[in-house]
């Protein structure tokens, strides 16, 4: 029975190429055509290949809504939390995840500092868009149009003399931040407090949540934050590997700074 379910999926990814036909079905699963066309038969009644009217099959609606339904299914605060703990663990310093939710950035999940001097930040609260690191992650994965829509539909509050002034200068940092795929806000929203961030993207590579860690000054300099940037993006990385069903990457340690 093993053998049947391993050749019915193998013919899962052959009909990703495109349309095939019975014989080369068969051909590729190194089989007689009478034991494709029974697997073909099988999927096909489940609705995971279909049968075009040139006799050729390609894969199924049901496919496609079971994988819908199943990335809808997700929950990215879940398979995150364990690696924000091992990241937090290994830097000590507070560790954030966040998302983009009708028109606000919200933290939906966080790890505390062993430090005494901690984050005020809450879970379910909103970020100074204009500002914080996972922010710009979020925003710069936007399209073009809805990225520049968004930014000037802003107010622009000068939190401190490194605060984002305007929309112009906020559409500059988000298209940097597109390019070099991580983000800081290093004063921005409170001078002493420093904060990297990374994505976390999906199995379309669209970002889904942001991770960062945030310290401050009196805790870790501006220079000692950024030189942990190598660990968050790895740990961000083992997050999306894990969210969009790729092979993991192992969870971050103490020598990878």
């Amino acid at each position: 029975m093993s053998q049947t379910v391993d050749r019915a999926l193998s013919i899962l990814p052959l009909l990703a190429e495109g349309p095939a036909d019975l014989g080369k079905v068969a051909d590729r699963l190194g089989v007689h055509k009478s034991t494709a066309l029974r697997l073909l038969r099988t999927l096909h009644e489940h609705g995971l290949v279909y049968r075009q009217a040139d006799q050729r099959y390609r894969l199924g609606a049901r496919l496609f809504a079971l994988a819908q339904e199943a990335m809808e299914n997700l929950d990215v605060r879940e398979i995150a939390h364990p690696h924000l703990a091992r990241l937090g663990e290994a830097c000590g310093h507070t560790v954030h995840l966040a998302v983009y939710e009708d028109g606000e950035v919200l933290y939906i999940d966080k790890v505390e500092s062993r430090y005494p001097v901690r984050m005020y930040s809450r879970i379910g609260r909103p970020v100074a868009v204009t500002v914080a690191a996972v922010a710009k992650l979020l925003l710069a994965d936007l399209p073009e149009p809805e990225r520049r829509a968004v930014a000037e539909s802003l107010d622009y509050p000068l939190y401190t003399a490194r605060s984002t002034p305007d929309a112009p200068a906020f559409l500059r940092e988000l298209r940097k931040v597109r390019e070099q795929g991580w983000a800081t806000d290093l004063g921005g929203h409170e001078e002493s407090i420093n904060c990297v961030a990374a994505p976390v993207r999906g199995a379309d590579g669209r970002v889904v949540a942001a991770l960062s860690v945030s310290a401050p000054n009196v805790v870790a300099t501006a220079d000692e934050l950024l030189a942990l940037l190598p660990l968050v993006r790895r740990a961000a990385d083992a997050v999306s590997a894990e969210y969009s069903g790729r092979t993991p990457v192992s969870a971050p340690d103490k020598d990878t700074r």
